[in-house]
Parts: structure tokens; C-alpha cells; sequence
């Protein structure tokens, strides 16, 4: 999906994430939801699609928590793979050289806000279909 499918919407407000802190959201792209998370890394924010690039699984490992113990790595639950917080690449796990599907953000006013990403996010790293809505 690209973003010009699908408006923008507010997941954090500017400050709301410390350095080393995490938050997950929910994005509509077209006529799926499609699950990211924002991480403030080195007090820059970066978001990208909550999918590793080796299995399609969440990343997390509990519940909103990404970055290795030492802050210095997003690390995937499932493989251990370790991607670069600010590029969303790969550089030690089965997908190295991959990259995270980053999730392009802005900033209007004090909120944060996310579009869907330019690269497509493929069925099997989006949630269900959205059933017809009112």
C-alpha cells in the first residue's frame, strides 16, 4: 500500500518517548491494518512495520518492548536477528542485509504522525482483512 491510499494519523505526541523507549500502533493501510511500532533511538524517532524480515512474526519481545537490553539494536523475538535502530537494516541474523519496512513519519505541531509505507506490505505482514464498516 502506499500512503496516498490511506490518511495519516497521530501515534504519539512530540516528547511522549524517551530515548530507548517504544510504542506500537495500528495503521490502515487501504483495507488492512497493518501493525508498526515508533522507537525513539538517540532521541530521533523511526517506525517501521512490527514484521521481521526472515518470518513474518512480530518482533517484539514482550508486549511494546524492541531494542536488546543495551538500547543499541531492534532484536527479533523469534530468531534473535538484530537490525540498526536508525536504518531498520539487518546486520547480524538469517535476514542480514534486509531492511525493516520503514513507516514514513512527520511531525505537525506536537504530534507525531505516520502514513503507510511506500514499499508494499505484502498480506502475510498485515493483520486481516477489514470487514465492510459502517
Amino acid at each position: 500500500m502506499t500512503s496516498a491510499g490511506t490518511e495519516p494519523v497521530v501515534i504519539a505526541r512530540v516528547g511522549e518517548l524517551q530515548p530507548g523507549e517504544t510504542k506500537t500502533f495500528l495503521l490502515r493501510c487501504g483495507q488492512r491494518w497493518v501493525e508498526a511500532f515508533l522507537v525513539n533511538f538517540q532521541g530521533r524517532l523511526h517506525a517501521y512495520v512490527n514484521r521481521c524480515r526472515h518470518v513474518p512474526m512480530t518482533m517484539d519481545w514482550v508486549e511494546n518492548r524492541f531494542l536488546t537490553e543495551d538500547g543499541a539494536y531492534i532484536q527479533c523475538a523469534t530468531h534473535g536477528a538484530c537490525y540498526l535502530p536508525d536504518t531498520g537494516e539487518c546486520i547480524d541474523g538469517p535476514p542480514l542485509g534486509r531492511f525493516l519496512i520503514r513507516v514514513p513519519l512527520s511531525i505537525r505541531g506536537e504530534d507525531v504522525v505516520a502514513s503507510c509505507p511506500d514499499e508494499e506490505v505484502d498480506e502475510d505482514l498485515s493483520r486481516p482483512k477489514l470487514s465492510d464498516e459502517r
